[in-house]
């Protein structure tokens, strides 16, 4: 259970963070209007409560581990929204960056710092 709430909250983190740097994107890039960018700040800002919820009471740990999932939902967002044709070492890299992630994140608690 907790780990699908840890998967949940790094979903809805990337969202809530590619989205919002994605309307600042368009309102600053694209000239698609100011009010876009206000969006993005509301989108980053809630991104920013939603990583706070994950369960692990370690920000840098919890970051670093989002690192990853920003990776592949970044690559996985241009797909889907912007027409993006990623290489394959971006599928590459993206793996990568994933399987640190669940490093991370799934490593058991008796495998903590050195004492």
């Amino acid at each position: 259970m907790v780990t699908a709430r840890i998967v949940v909250l790094f979903a809805l983190a990337a969202i809530a963070e590619i989205g919002g740097a994605w309307l600042i994107w368009q309102a600053v890039r694209e000239n698609r209007g100011w009010w876009l960018a206000l969006l993005g700040i509301v989108a980053l800002g809630a991104y920013g409560f939603i990583a706070a919820l994950q369960p692990d009471a370690h920000f840098g740990r919890v970051l670093a581990a989002y690192g990853g999932v920003f990776v592949a939902g970044s690559l996985a967002w241009g797909i889907v929204v912007d027409g993006f044709r990623p290489t394959v070492w971006d599928y590459v890299g993206s793996a990568v960056a994933l399987v640190g992630a669940g490093i991370i994140v799934l490593a058991p608690a008796s495998a903590g710092a050195p004492e």
